[in-house]
């Protein structure tokens, strides 16, 4: 049992005889006489939709096991992620609504965390930062132009902005969640 004032992100629950996932928690202490409360974004593992709802703090909830395992990744069709785990070589199909839009970034031989509670996949998580190589963008330019960006395309399609001296066949480091250029990738020759 876990108190709603101690609810997590990451962490699995019941609640109503519904097994969550919780995605965002925020405590908010009350003042006075009134109690706190938990504000909370849940994703129902069954059914896979999410819902916000206000918890009492002192209300107790039963907490469920997430287990987490490294699984490689090998590759995806019209509606799911195949992975592998590595020593066992057994195959787990993960829908790409799971996955969701991170899925783009997904390459073969990838290894990710992917959780689990009851035995399903509920979760895969992926670094903060990762590693890409520019596709294709304009030629890079020199000049002394402080913070103008231009688009490239990524090998798997998706576009981002980057600075005017990157150019393509550059590996840069993304920042996952915003999709933003952060640097170039580390090792690689500034010429």
């Amino acid at each position: 049992m876990v108190l709603a004032s101690q609810m997590r992100a990451g962490m699995a629950i019941v609640f109503e005889n519904q097994t969550y996932r919780v995605v965002a928690a925020e405590y908010h202490p009350g003042q006075g006489r009134m109690g706190g409360v938990t504000h909370a974004r849940l994703q129902n593992i069954d059914t896979g939709t999410f819902w916000e709802h206000s918890f009492r703090s002192e209300l107790r909830l039963p907490e469920v096991a997430i287990e987490r395992q490294s699984l490689q990744f090998l590759y995806m069709d019209a509606d799911r992620c195949c992975f592998m785990h590595p020593e066992t070589y057994e195959q787990t199909e993960i829908a790409n609504a799971i996955v969701g839009p991170r899925a783009a970034f997904l390459e073969p031989g990838m290894t990710l965390a992917v959780q689990f509670v009851k035995g399903r996949p509920v979760n895969v998580l992926f670094p903060d930062v990762i590693e890409v190589k520019i596709a294709d963008t304009a030629p890079a330019t020199h000049q002394q132009v402080d913070s103008s960006f231009k688009p490239a395309r990524l090998g798997n399609g998706v576009e981002v902005m980057v600075p005017q001296f990157i150019k393509t066949g550059d590996m840069i480091r993304l920042d996952l969640e915003t999709r933003k250029y952060m640097d170039r990738a580390r090792g690689e020759r500034q010429g």
